[in-house]
C-alpha cells in the first residue's frame, strides 16, 4: 500500500490559504505550462477570483519523497461551513494558517473548532511574517489559547509551528531566518499527520462531496474508509433513510494534481471519486454488496437566514436573460440542493415564489450571482433572520462581530453596533488601530457593512460568524431615509436629475432605461417621494447667455449585490439579471402602494 497523508487547510478569508497551496503544488513540480504565473490555480471559479475567497472546497495531490498527500483546501468564510463540515470528514490532519500581523479571527476559530471536534492534529502555519509590524510569537500564544479554549486535547495543543511567507514561497522553523522553499513544511506534515487510519472489513465509503461532469454525469466524491473499491464492483448504495439501492461501479477515479486519473482499484485511505451509481446524495454510504453496513451521516448546522426569490415581472423582464420562468428557477434551485448542503429551498402558495433558506447574505448572493452568470433572471426580497421558539420564548441567531479598525473612529463603530444591540465583549488596541469583539444579533449585521464603511471612511475590517441561538433582543431601527421612485417609465433625462439633486442621492445615471415603481435613488428625508426624471426642459425662443451650460450631476451610487440586498426594504426587490441589478417596488404602481398602505393600518 503506497503511503499516504490527507491534509486539509483551514484559515480565516484572505490569510494566504489558496496561495499556500499553489506553492505546495509547485514544490510538487505539478505547475500546469497552460496556467498563468501569478494567478491562483486552485480559485479557478470566476467568482472566487473576483472576491479572492475560496467558496468550493478542492482536492488535489502532490508526491513528496515517495508519499502521496492528498491536500484539501477548503473555504474559510463560516457561511459556508456545510462545504467546510463535509470536507474535514475526509482529512486525518490539518494545517491552520494564521496571519502573523492579525492572528486568530472569528472564521479561524469557526473552522478550527469542527476540526478539532473531529479529533484532526493540527500543524500551525504562521503566515506572512514579513508584513510590518507583524508579531508572529504573540499570535502563536493565541493559536495555542484560541485551541484551549475549544478544549483541544493534549496532543492537539503539542502541535508543530512553521513560520514562512506563502507569498514569497518560503517556510521554516524560525521566522528570522528565512529559507528559499516551502519543503519544510511537507517535511513537518510527514512527520506529524498520521497515516490513515483503516479498519479491518468490508467496503465502506462516505461520500462527502459531488461532481458533475457533462460527459459522464454525477461522480460521487469520498474517502474510502475500510476494504477496497474496484472498477466494475457490485456494491449498495446506503441512503440516509436507511434504504439499500444496488449498483455498480462503472469507473474509479483518483486525484493526481489537478486531474483525476483513472485506477482499476483504490485502497482504504485514499480519496477517490466513483462514476456509475444513480440517485445518490451527500452523506450516503457506498458499501459492501452482500453486507452493506452505512456509516454515520453528516450533520449539518441549519440555515439562519432566508430570502425570497420570485420570477422577473418587471416591465424590462425576459430583455437580457435566457432562463425567467418559475420552472426554470424551480429546476436551477433543485440542481443547487443536490451539492450545497446547507441550503434549504420552500415552495411558497404562490407557484412563482420561493423561499430560500442559507448560512447568511453572502452564502445566498453568491448563488445568486452564479444564477445571473449562467442566464437567468430572478428578483430577490430583503433578507430575513430565520427565528425560532423555544421553551416558549422567541430566539433569534447571535453572531460574533469582529471589528478592526483606526483608534479614531472606534466610537463611531462601537456607537453604531449598539444601536443595533450589538454588546462589546472586548477591545483590544493594536498600534494605532483598535480590534473590537461584540455579540450581535444577526438582523444587526444586515446593512451594517455599508454605514460602517462610509462612518471610518473605508478603513473598517468587518467579519462575523454565527454563534448560537439567544432571546429575542428587541426592535432594531432600520434605514432612515425613504427611496425616491420613478413615475414614469422611460429615459432618465439629465435635466431632471439635475433639478432633483437636493432632493437625495441617486442610484442611476443619465440616460438610463427606467420603469414606473422602479427606486432610482434615496430620500435625504424619511418616506418615499415620487419623482419624474423622464421630464425634458421646455424649450424658447429666448435664450440667456450661460443658462445652458453643461449641467454638473453627481455620479451616481452603485450597488454590488450584497449591498443592494442589505440595502432594500421590506416592501422593496432587487430585480436580478445578467447585465443589470435594479432596485423596485414589490408594487409598482403608486394607487396599489397607497391601499396596500391604507389596509395595513386598518388592520
Amino acid at each position: 500500500m503506497q503511503e499516504l497523508r490527507n491534509i486539509a487547510i483551514i484559515a480565516h478569508v484572505d490569510h494566504g490559504k489558496t496561495t499556500l497551496v499553489d506553492k505546495m503544488l509547485l514544490a510538487g513540480q505539478l505547475f500546469q505550462d497552460h496556467e498563468k504565473p501569478g494567478e491562483l490555480i486552485m480559485d479557478n471559479n470566476d467568482l472566487e477570483r473576483e472576491r479572492g475567497i475560496t467558496i468550493l472546497s478542492k482536492n488535489v495531490s502532490i508526491h513528496y519523497k515517495g508519499v502521496k498527500i492528498n491536500i484539501i483546501d477548503t473555504p474559510g468564510h463560516s457561511d459556508f461551513g456545510g462545504e467546510v463540515e463535509r470536507v474535514l470528514n475526509m482529512a486525518d490532519g490539518v494545517i491552520l494558517l494564521v496571519d502573523a500581523f492579525e492572528g486568530p479571527m472569528p472564521q479561524t476559530r469557526f473552522v478550527l473548532q469542527k476540526a478539532i471536534e473531529l479529533g484532526l492534529k493540527p500543524i500551525v502555519v504562521i503566515n506572512k511574517v514579513d508584513k510590518q509590524n507583524c508579531t508572529p510569537e504573540e499570535v502563536q500564544e493565541g493559536v495555542f489559547d484560541l485551541m484551549f479554549s475549544l478544549d483541544a486535547t493534549e496532543e492537539q495543543l503539542e502541535f508543530p509551528t512553521v513560520f514562512g511567507s506563502a507569498k514569497y514561497g518560503w517556510m521554516g522553523p524560525d521566522y528570522k531566518n528565512p529559507t528559499d522553499n516551502i519543503l519544510h513544511l511537507l517535511d513537518v506534515i510527514l512527520e506529524h499527520i498520521p497515516s490513515p487510519q483503516t479498519e479491518e472489513g468490508t467496503t465502506q465509503m462516505l461520500i462527502t462531496s459531488l461532481d458533475y461532469s457533462n460527459y459522464i454525469g454525477r461522480i460521487a466524491v469520498g474517502r474510502l474508509q475500510r476494504g477496497t473499491l474496484n472498477k466494475s464492483q457490485a456494491v449498495s448504495l446506503v441512503k440516509k433513510d436507511g434504504d439499500v439501492v444496488k449498483g455498480r461501479i462503472k469507473t474509479l477515479l483518483v486525484f493526481e494534481g489537478f486531474e483525476k486519473k483513472e485506477v482499476d482499484q483504490v485502497v482504504a485511505g485514499d480519496i477517490c471519486a466513483v462514476v456509475g451509481l444513480d440517485g445518490f446524495e451527500i452523506g450516503d454510504t457506498i458499501a459492501d454488496h452482500e453486507n452493506p453496513e452505512a456509516l454515520e451521516s453528516i450533520a449539518i448546522d441549519e440555515p439562519t437566514m432566508s430570502m425570497t426569490f420570485t420570477i422577473n415581472d418587471s416591465p424590462f423582464f425576459g430583455q437580457e436573460g435566457k432562463f425567467v420562468t418559475s420552472r426554470h428557477i424551480n429546476d436551477r434551485l433543485e440542481k443547487e440542493l443536490e451539492k450545497n448542503l446547507a441550503l434549504r429551498v420552500e415552495q411558497t402558495e404562490k407557484a412563482d415564489v420561493f423561499r430560500v433558506f442559507g448560512r447568511g447574505v453572502l452564502h445566498l448572493s453568491v448563488l445568486i450571482e452564479t444564477m445571473r452568470r449562467e442566464g437567468y433572471e430572478l428578483q430577490i426580497g430583503q433578507p430575513q433572520v430565520i427565528m425560532k421558539r423555544i421553551n416558549d420564548v422567541l430566539h433569534e441567531p447571535m453572531e460574533e462581530l469582529t471589528i478592526d479598525v483606526p483608534e479614531v473612529s472606534s466610537g463611531k463603530v462601537i456607537e453604531m453596533v449598539t444601536r443595533r444591540k450589538g454588546v462589546m465583549s472586548s477591545m483590544i488596541p493594536k498600534g494605532d488601530r483598535v480590534k473590537l469583539e461584540f455579540d450581535i444579533p444577526s438582523r444587526g449585521i444586515i446593512g451594517l457593512r455599508n454605514n460602517m464603511l462610509t462612518a471610518t471612511a473605508g478603513e473598517a475590517i468587518m467579519t462575523h460568524r454565527f454563534k448560537e441561538f439567544q432571546p429575542h433582543r428587541g426592535e432594531i431601527p432600520g434605514r432612515i431615509n425613504g427611496s425616491l421612485i420613478s413615475m414614469e417609465t422611460g429615459k432618465s433625462i439629465p435635466y431632471s436629475i439635475n433639478n432633483l439633486q437636493e432632493r437625495g442621492k441617486f442610484f442611476i445615471g443619465a440616460n438610463e432605461d427606467i420603469y414606473e415603481g422602479q427606486v432610482v435613488g434615496e430620500n435625504s428625508r424619511p418616506g418615499d417621494l415620487v419623482v419624474n426624471l423622464t421630464k425634458a426642459k421646455k424649450l424658447t425662443n429666448v435664450r440667456a447667455s450661460g443658462s445652458d451650460d453643461k449641467l454638473k450631476l453627481i455620479p451616481p451610487r452603485r450597488f454590488s449585490l450584497e449591498e443592494a440586498l442589505e440595502y432594500i426594504q421590506a416592501d422593496e426587490y432587487v430585480e436580478v439579471t445578467p447585465e443589470s441589478l435594479r432596485l423596485r417596488k414589490i408594487l409598482l404602481k403608486e394607487n396599489d402602494r397607497r391601499r396596500a398602505k391604507n389596509k395595513a393600518v386598518s388592520v
